[in-house]
């Protein structure tokens, strides 16, 4: 079992509370295993990181990104090749796309879950 660091797993508590509106609105469509019924946890530590939303049935990570994250394109960049090496899937999201097309996000996840599930073990 990996030991999480206390400092980044008292980060991922507190970023829980004050949610963004998209990550409200996605949290209230994947919590209690409502999206095919997978579980999902969000602001989840994994490494060094805090991940948006996490299932750890399938390894899916997920972003919601604001226009915050023009300014660290390096570290984003950074964070994804670290979770891809350790064999993590990342999939982001702009907030906007959130808020318009909610159906439309889901249906993205649903989809890369479930194909993530058909796949035979390495």
């Amino acid at each position: 079992m990996h030991r999480i660091k206390p400092r980044i797993l008292e980060n991922a508590r507190a970023l829980r509370r004050p949610m963004t509106p998209p990550e409200a609105q996605l949290w209230s469509r994947l919590r209690n295993r409502q999206l095919g019924g997978f579980k999902f946890r969000r602001q989840h530590p994994v490494g060094n990181y805090i991940v948006d939303f996490y299932c750890a049935e399938t390894w899916l990570t997920i972003e919601l990104d604001g226009d915050s994250h023009a300014a660290q394109v390096e570290y984003d960049r950074e964070r994804t090749a670290w979770l891809t090496e350790q064999g993590y899937r990342e999939m982001r999201f702009w907030n906007r796309e959130v808020l318009q097309n909610i159906d439309g996000v889901l249906e993205q996840i649903l989809d890369a879950c479930q194909k993530t599930q058909q796949q035979p073990s390495p």
